[in-house]
C-alpha cells in the first residue's frame, strides 16, 4: 500500500467522529446539556443555513424548453395529428404559465416569507416573463382567435386573459397563483377546442396581420426595456414625443432633453426583467415560426424570424458573475445591461424588418 492509500484510509476514521459530532449537535440530550440559549442560537444559525441555500438554488433562472415537445405533450393522448395550426402558441403560452407556478420555489413575487421575501432578482424576471404572457394571451383573445373586428370572443380565452392580468403580488384569496391556475385551465380548454372538429368555435388565424399585430406590441416592449437597460451608465435624452407632427400636443410641458440613470440598486431587476421578457418571448416566436410557417414561406421571412430568436437566446447565456457588474463605457468592467441592450436591441431592429416584410413583402 502506497503512502497516500494509506494515508486516506488513516482519514475515514477522522471524518466519521465529525460527521458523528455533528449529529450529536442535533442531540435533544446535548441541547439538554448545553442549555436554552445554546439551543436556540444552533436553530437560528441552522435556520439562516437553510435560508440561504434556497435562496441560491431558487435564484436560478429557468432553462429554455422546447416548444414542439411540449405541444406534444399537451395533445391528447399524445396524438401528435392531433395538433393543428394554433397548437405550439397556445402550449407555448401554457408552458410559460406553467415554469412561473412550477419552476423551483414557485411563484415568488407574493412571497411574504424568507428566502422569497428577501429575494429580487427571480421575482423581476417572473415579472418580465408575465408582461410576454400577458401580451400573448391578449392577442390570442383580441386577435389571432378570431376573423374579424365583430367575431365573437373565444370563451376560454375570455377567462384566460383576465386572469393572467390578474394583481401578480396578491397573497391573500384570491391569491396570484390560483388565478393563474385560472388562467392555465382555460388555456388547457382552448388547445383541446382547437383540434376538436365537432367543435368548430375554437379556432386561431395564422394570417400576416395578425402576427404583425403581435410583434408591434413586442417592438415597443424591447424598445422600451432596451432604453430603461441603457440608462445604467446615465446618458442626456432628447424628447422626441412631438417630433414629426407640428401640429401634435402633449398633456404637460417637458424639457428639451433630460438626464436619466439608473440607479444601483435597481440595476439587476431591470436586467433580470428583461432577460425573464426575452425568455417568453424566445418561446412565442419559436412557437410562431411553426404556426405561421405558411405565411412566414410566402413572405420570405423565415430567415428573418430565425435571426430574431438568436439574437433572444443570448440573453439567456448564463451570468457568471455574483453580482450585476456596471462598467462605464470602454473601461475595463463590464456592464452587464449595456450587454443584454445590445442583444435586446439587435432583436428588436429584426422584429421592425419583420413587420415591414409582413406588411409590404
Amino acid at each position: 500500500m502506497t503512502n497516500d492509500e494509506t494515508a486516506r484510509v488513516d482519514d475515514r476514521p477522522r471524518r466519521r467522529s465529525k460527521a458523528v459530532e455533528v449529529v450529536k449537535l442535533y442531540d435533544p440530550r446535548t441541547w439538554k446539556e448545553k442549555g436554552l440559549w445554546w439551543t436556540t442560537g444552533l436553530l437560528l444559525v441552522t435556520a439562516f443555513i437553510i435560508v440561504i441555500v434556497l435562496g441560491i438554488y431558487w435564484s436560478r433562472s429557468p432553462d429554455v424548453f422546447d416548444v414542439r415537445e411540449r405541444a406534444n405533450q399537451q395533445a391528447l393522448d399524445g396524438n401528435k395529428n392531433s395538433l393543428v395550426v394554433g397548437s405550439f402558441t397556445t402550449a407555448t403560452a401554457i408552458e410559460i404559465a406553467t415554469t412561473l407556478l412550477d419552476k423551483p420555489g414557485g411563484y415568488l413575487s407574493n412571497d411574504i416569507m424568507p428566502p422569497g421575501i428577501y429575494l429580487d432578482n427571480i421575482p423581476n424576471w417572473e415579472y418580465g416573463a408575465l408582461t410576454a404572457l400577458r401580451d400573448l394571451s391578449d392577442a390570442l383573445r383580441n386577435r389571432l382567435s378570431r376573423s374579424q373586428s365583430q367575431s365573437v370572443e373565444d370563451p376560454d380565452l375570455q377567462i384566460a386573459e383576465p386572469a393572467f392580468n390578474y394583481d401578480s403580488e396578491s397573497w391573500v384569496l384570491p391569491s396570484t397563483e390560483s388565478e393563474y391556475k385560472r388562467g392555465i385551465k382555460a388555456l388547457r380548454s382552448y388547445f383541446v377546442r382547437l383540434a376538436d372538429e365537432k367543435d368548430q368555435d375554437g379556432q386561431f388565424f395564422a394570417r400576416a396581420d395578425n402576427l404583425a399585430a403581435f410583434l408591434e406590441v413586442a417592438e415597443m416592449r424591447m424598445g422600451s426595456l432596451g432604453n430603461r437597460l441603457s440608462h445604467a451608465i446615465g446618458k442626456e435624452a432628447y424628447s422626441k414625443g412631438l417630433a414629426g407632427e407640428s401640429a401634435a400636443q402633449q398633456s404637460t410641458p417637458t424639457p428639451e432633453k433630460q438626464w436619466r440613470k439608473t440607479r444601483w440598486t435597481e440595476l439587476d431587476d431591470i436586467l433580470f426583467e428583461a432577460r425573464g421578457y426575452a425568455w417568453a418571448l424566445l418561446h412565442t416566436l419559436r412557437a410562431v415560426e411553426l404556426d405561421f410557417k405558411s405565411v412566414l414561406a410566402d413572405k420570405n421571412a423565415i430567415r428573418s424570424l430565425k435571426q430574431i430568436t438568436r439574437e433572444l437566446e443570448e440573453t439567456q447565456a448564463p451570468i457568471w458573475s455574483p453580482v450585476i457588474m456596471n462598467g462605464r463605457g470602454f473601461g475595463p468592467m463590464a456592464n452587464h445591461s449595456l450587454v443584454m441592450a445590445s442583444f435586446l436591441s439587435r432583436a428588436n431592429a429584426g422584429v421592425i424588418d419583420l413587420r415591414r416584410l409582413l406588411k409590404e413583402g
